[in-house]
């Protein structure tokens, strides 16, 4: 529902968000789905098994589709922020200029080999040659999702430039791009791209399972995607707690404001659930003793710096503190899973392919992991509020005065349905007109019923 009385701040927030919200489903599957299937075709040429060769073949029929989308998406994104954040874009504009350029040029170099890979199946004799050609689409998906994080970090942390009178003066372009929050940044976009687009995959092949198709393809291909994504949930809880000691250090009120600690103290306690009162008194939250300090600082007796000691007016919405806690749930969740699922091809391998449990718990982990890469970005951009450039431009200050914001809205909108929904239409017919074992049929591939 459109808002009744004309904001142009509101509405640019709205549709900016929308956008992001609908593109990152995308944006996360081109990143991931290129390594999947470059780790299907490794396996299946090292151990001449055809069945990883066809995983590599039908994912990447898949991931055109999505590409074609986040194209449409992500032109939208540069779109918006000129029309919609002029005055960000005439005080930051130069500095985030190298990394968007960058991005766009990582994308290019990402399609022309895409291309060449797709048209290539079968072409060599030595197998390696094509999988070689994969390598840059890899490289070049996540150098998008590089360059692009880059932008975000640098709103979250500005390097490499001079501000005089609230203006940036002085750009050093390398400088702009290495800001603090880059490495962390960077490494958690990537990791949890890898891990969603794992456990999408793994749902995928456990549906299939579910249904009763007991195919040695469907079996690899879950044992491939699970062992990946528990790889791939190890180093996102490592990166994580680097994230925590970057915010101690250079976003101390967005760690305070998610973790409701308002005195600076030592020993500072970790804070789950709870209702925050009138008086700034948590009630019915569980407290984890010394556990802030020590994701904060790696100390149990470190200093966390409190809410009380940031001026009022740079403070976060502290409703972040229940977005962390749901993130974190979420995550526990698809942790979970994946444990499970390694203990049981570790102790009880064929239970991993046949215990309907395990296999609903897989399929409901893949919009459990997408909705976590929404959620995370949700609590990263409201727990950087006020700012759009931290120390430098609060968001109202960034966004345009210009009418019809809301008529952008609408229109964006629908397109967006229009190709969620065609999206959505076109895999699926694509794989349900043509189901693995009758494709492995065609091309003469055997198989039994074990992985």
């Amino acid at each position: 529902m459109l808002l009744s009385a004309y904001d142009p701040v509101m509405y640019s927030r709205i549709l900016t968000s929308f956008t992001l919200f609908f593109h990152i489903i995308f944006a996360t599957l081109g990143v991931g789905v290129p390594l999947m299937i470059a780790l299907a075709e490794w396996i299946g040429i090292k151990r001449n098994d055809p069945h990883y060769l066809l995983m590599a073949r039908r994912w990447a029929r898949g991931f055109v589709i999505t590409v074609a989308v986040g194209v449409v998406t992500g032109t939208a994104i540069g779109l918006q922020l000129s029309l919609l954040w002029p005055s960000f874009m005439r005080v930051a504009g130069q500095s985030i200029a190298l990394p968007l350029f960058m991005e766009t040029f990582a994308f290019f170099f990402e399609a022309i080999f895409l291309g060449i890979y797709l048209y290539t199946w079968d072409r060599f004799k030595n197998r390696m040659v094509h999988f070689w050609l994969l390598v840059p689409v890899v490289l070049g998906s996540s150098a998008s999702a590089f360059f692009i994080t880059i932008v975000n970090a640098f709103m979250n942390a500005p390097a490499g430039v001079t501000v005089e009178n609230g203006k940036i003066t002085d750009i050093e372009p390398f400088g702009a791009m290495l800001s603090p929050a880059m490495p962390t940044k960077v490494s958690h976009v990537l990791i949890t791209a890898y891990l969603t687009c794992a456990l999408v995959l793994a749902a995928i092949a456990a549906w299939s399972l579910l249904k009763g198709r007991n195919h040695v393809y469907y079996k690899k291909a879950l044992r491939l995607t699970m062992v990946s994504a528990f790889v791939f949930i190890i180093g996102s809880a490592i990166i994580g707690d680097l994230s925590g000691k970057y915010l101690a250090n250079y976003q101390p009120e967005k760690l305070a404001a998610m973790e409701w600690h308002f005195e600076t103290s030592e020993k500072a306690p970790l804070v789950l659930g709870g209702i925050l009162t009138e008086d700034n008194e948590i009630k019915y939250g569980l407290e984890i003793p010394y556990a802030l300090s020590i994701l904060a600082h790696g100390l149990p007796n470190a200093e966390v710096t409190g809410l009380n000691d940031i001026p009022e007016d740079e403070h976060p919405p502290l409703i972040i503190h229940y977005l962390f806690d749901m993130k974190m749930g979420l995550v526990a969740l698809m942790t979970l899973v994946a444990a499970a699922f390694m203990f049981l091809l570790w102790r009880k391998r064929h239970l991993a392919f046949s215990n309907k449990w395990m296999l609903r718990a897989i399929i409901v982990a893949a919009p459990v992991a997408m909705l976590t890469i929404e959620h995370g970005w949700i609590f990263s951009e409201i727990g950087r509020q006020p700012w759009i450039l931290r120390g430098i431009m609060k968001t109202s200050e960034g966004a345009t005065v210009s009418d019809h914001v809301d008529t952008m809205l609408l229109l964006f909108s629908l397109l967006y349905i229009v190709l969620g929904v065609t999206s959505v239409r076109v895999l699926t017919r694509m794989f349900r007109s043509n189901p693995a074992e009758e494709e492995m049929k065609s091309r003469g591939i055997e198989g039994g019923d074990n992985a």
